[in-house]
């Protein structure tokens, strides 16, 4: 049965990397893929980032802040942690024809910590300013699919990832109610979510 769903994975994997290939994709993903290395991502996050935390009134500037710890422990929790214990390789290095579209890296495949990031960050983005839901998760879905179709993860590291982010985020969401409701019977002062 498991050696079953690994065939699949890789069936799956075949079809996404090689089936679906467009120059279009073969220009936008592995842009996109790692976006948050490059420096006009990190100019476009940062300016995003600023304009949430000052421009989005009490929901955006608590999202701004609470996105630092959420990243800090949705990455830390997966590259530091989960990978190894699943210590999976990823498809570049175990797959032949393999179309490979950025750099395979080193680190383990299995979870995607683009998706759990990512995913992570819509959830807390998600709560703070509902209105912009389908966005954050659309964006989060693209990373994802782009991850496999430049040839550095299996659907299953991305699917995964992706569950463990919606939990870290939702565990964020329910830490800041938590801390915020208590901070509210403490001072007798109003809640400031949404």
């Amino acid at each position: 049965m498991f050696d079953a769903l690994i065939d699949l994975d890789k069936e799956l994997f075949l079809f996404l990397n090689q089936g679906t290939r467009n120059w279009l994709f073969d220009i936008v993903l592995p842009f996109l893929t790692d976006i948050n290395r490059k420096p006009i991502g990190i100019v476009i996050h940062a300016i995003l980032w600023l304009l949430l935390l000052t421009k989005g009134g009490r929901p955006g500037m608590i999202a701004a802040l609470l996105l630092i710890p959420t990243i800090a422990l949705s990455d830390q929790l997966n590259s530091s942690f989960l990978k190894f214990i699943v210590d999976r390789p990823r498809p570049c290095h175990e797959l032949v024809n393999v179309h490979l579209l950025v750099g395979c890296g080193s680190g383990y495949s299995f979870p995607s910590s683009h998706a759990v990031n990512n995913f992570a960050a819509a959830m807390v983005l998600s709560y703070f300013l509902p209105r912009w839901t389908w966005a954050f998760f659309c964006y989060a879905s693209v990373i994802c699919f782009s991850r496999i179709y430049v040839g550095v993860h299996y659907p299953s590291d991305v699917i995964a990832g992706a569950m463990i982010g919606l939990v870290v985020g939702f565990v964020v969401v329910v830490a800041f109610r938590q801390t915020e409701e208590w901070w509210r019977r403490r001072n007798g002062s109003k809640t400031v979510t949404p």
